[in-house]
């Protein structure tokens, strides 16, 4: 069963002014997040820095743990919307492939610090939101997955279909490598140098002849 986006409840019941708020205390928390951590971050700071009163900021979740929810969903969301719009459906799996790769390494480098958020901090959060934040980072590899069908499909790429999981997963991987190690392989290589890299190898592991 695939797991489900989890409800929070709020004291509000209009949609809209929710959403609307608690975009506001996403951008607020993952700043403090960011720069003192989830575990140092207050409540209270949460709602200062979103504009609120202490006990607004309740009116729109239950707990500090919400909020790192909802700031895992937020970024996921933001990363898998940006993939998608920067693919253009038409032409060859193999032609898609190299635009998706181009965007999918540039959003990462773009949100590093966002995307390092989250893997340093959701292991704090309750068992079931950490299973669909999970299942979230399995739905943008899939993505992936999705344009190596496509390309296997009309014949520009040759993988087996076996195969297709791992070759997404390793994807991920290597665009997470220039969060992780951004410290280090900057000294050696800009972002386009190690995008023009990464993309050389994975086609010679797709590409046809």
């Amino acid at each position: 069963m695939q797991d489900k986006r989890k409800s929070i409840p709020s004291l509000v019941k209009d949609p809209k002014l929710i959403e609307k708020r608690r975009e506001q205390i996403v951008e607020a928390a993952v700043d403090l997040f960011i720069h003192k951590g989830f575990h140092k971050t207050t409540t209270r700071e949460i709602a200062r820095a979103s504009g609120f009163s202490i006990g607004t900021l309740y009116e729109y979740i239950e707990s500090k743990e919400d909020v790192l929810y909802l700031v895992c969903d937020a970024i996921h969301a933001e990363v898998e919307s940006r993939l998608r719009e920067a693919i253009t459906f038409n032409g060859t799996g193999l032609k898609i492939m190299k635009l998706a790769l181009k965007s999918f390494f540039r959003v990462m480098d773009q949100m590093s610090d966002r995307v390092l958020l989250i893997y340093q901090e959701t292991k704090s959060l309750p068992k079931e939101a950490l299973r669909y934040v999970l299942r979230r980072e399995e739905e943008i590899s899939e993505i992936f997955g999705e344009i190596l069908r496509r390309g296997i499909e009309d014949g520009s790429i040759q993988l087996d279909e076996k195969h297709v999981k791992l070759m997404a997963d390793n994807i991920m991987v290597l665009g997470e490598m220039w969060v992780f190690r951004r410290w280090a392989l900057k000294k050696h290589y800009t972002l386009e140098e190690y995008i023009e890299k990464q993309i050389a190898l994975l086609l010679k592991e797709i590409s046809i002849g």
